[in-house]
């Protein structure tokens, strides 16, 4: 109730409240960059050939994250997905390039650099893709045989190469400014953000369909609650941690003696968070995507059995989740380093020698939390299928979706009640007896 009563104060605090509506009205510059459609696209075909031909596939995948900007041909189609592969590239690099990795441990100034070279890179996939989308667009008609691109030619090709690039680059600058200025992290922000675009509509479907008896009621209590057990359970996957104790040594200082403090090392369970459901997705989807563009018998049986729900792909699915689960985690947590870190501290974990020792220590706690929460996000990932098959009911959010609504939105609710703590701590100070002595 406590954190209720302060959550309701938000609007009080001043800075606060300025970082709260700064956030809104980059989001609101964002969605609109959503709905601005490319200069000689048919928007009309793009959606109707979309919603028949592309949902189930990688393109469908994209326009999830980029909020429906794909299938309108907007501005910013792209969205922040050029940086997110970007910044996913440079991790990988750093792990691997030397230089980089020295960059990376020379502190404030080695990310700055390594930021400057995320950002090059993120215009350089942004171009490529624009490339990719204007000769894909250019190719395309509707169902009806409209052609998506009235007027092709390289005239296209290079207006969209442009518009695509450009909006890649400012949806990452948006991103960036939440950060610096707002709440939460920004780019991640932008996802969630267009990760919500269909839901309301879908909602209110359902409510439609539930009026005019197309869904009972017990099915739509029986999905409500499954929902809310689902949302829960991630909720409490995202928050564990094993905690690892630490001691630090006992240090003298002149003629005092300070006695060794005692700590912890949290490692999240969720360390690779939603990179292996989208790369287990990206890997399995190929094939539905490649048979897309090439209308047989083959392509149909390819589209009607190759999908989420049937047991040879949901199989290979969760084991694709486990292994880039271990794969990722291994990338963005090194246990060697994490080990010289606590010895340049003069911190050790009891019982356990410093150095290579507690290095294969925290290695192999981490090799055992990765699989239980892999698997679960695996089931995660595949259980709102299953749902819509016994209740004929579509989980708006889906496996990916709820990762993200979960994730980021535990992220803001962080550093708002950050906010709301270091607030009250100034009141305490202000109004207690350490004001007397500056009188």
């Amino acid at each position: 109730m406590a954190q209720v009563r302060g959550l309701g104060n938000i609007f009080k605090i001043e800075e606060l409240k300025k970082k709260i509506l700064f956030t809104l009205g980059i989001i609101i510059i964002y969605r609109i960059g959503a709905h601005i459609p490319i200069a000689g696209v048919n928007a009309a075909a793009l959606a109707e050939f979309f919603k028949q031909r592309l949902a189930g596939s990688v393109f469908g995948l994209y326009d999830i994250f980029v909020g429906g900007a794909l299938s309108r041909a907007a501005v910013f189609a792209l969205g922040v997905m050029p940086h997110v592969s970007a910044s996913i590239i440079m991790q990988l690099l750093t792990t691997t390039i030397p230089a980089l990795e020295r960059l990376h441990r020379e502190g404030e100034h080695g990310r700055r650099v390594i930021n400057r070279y995320t950002r090059y890179l993120t215009l350089v996939i942004a171009m490529i893709q624009g490339f990719g989308i204007s000769m894909f667009l250019q190719s395309l008609r509707s169902p009806a045989g409209i052609p998506i691109v009235p007027n092709p030619g390289p005239g296209f090709t290079i207006l969209t190469m442009i518009t695509l690039g450009a909006g890649a680059v400012a949806a990452m600058w948006l991103g960036e400014l939440i950060s610096d200025y707002g709440v939460g992290n920004g780019i991640s922000l932008l996802i969630l953000v267009g990760s919500l675009d269909s839901i309301p509509y879908d909602f209110l479907n359902t409510i439609n369909l539930l009026k005019t008896g197309g869904i009972s009621p017990i099915a739509f209590i029986i999905f409500i609650a499954l929902a809310l057990f689902l949302t829960a359970a991630v909720v409490a996957f995202t928050e564990a941690q094993r905690r690892i104790p630490i001691q630090y040594a006992g240090r003298q200082i002149g003629r005092r003696i300070y006695r060794g403090a005692t700590s912890y090392l949290p490692l999240t369970t969720a360390t690779a968070g939603i990179i292996p459901i989208i790369f287990a997705q990206s890997v399995l989807m190929f094939p539905n995507t490649v048979a897309t563009f090439f209308p047989s018998k083959f392509s149909e049986l390819l589209n009607a059995y190759w999908r989420p729900g049937i047991l040879y792909y949901d199989i290979p699915f969760a084991l694709l989740i486990i292994f880039f689960a271990y794969f990722y985690t291994s990338v963005v947590i090194n246990p060697k380093e994490m080990a010289d870190n606590l010895q340049r501290v003069g911190a050790f974990i009891p019982g356990i020698r410093p150095g290579p020792r507690t290095a294969e220590y925290i290695d192999r706690i981490l090799s055992r939390i990765i699989l239980p929460s892999a698997i679960f996000y695996a089931l995660v990932a595949l259980t709102p299928w299953y749902i819509y098959k016994l209740l004929r009911i579509p989980f708006y959010f889906g496996g990916t979706r709820l990762l993200i609504i979960v994730g980021v939105s535990l992220d803001v609710m962080r550093q708002i009640e950050s906010y709301l703590i270091m607030r009250q701590y100034d009141s305490l100070l202000k109004k207690g007896r350490l004001r007397s002595w500056r009188r």
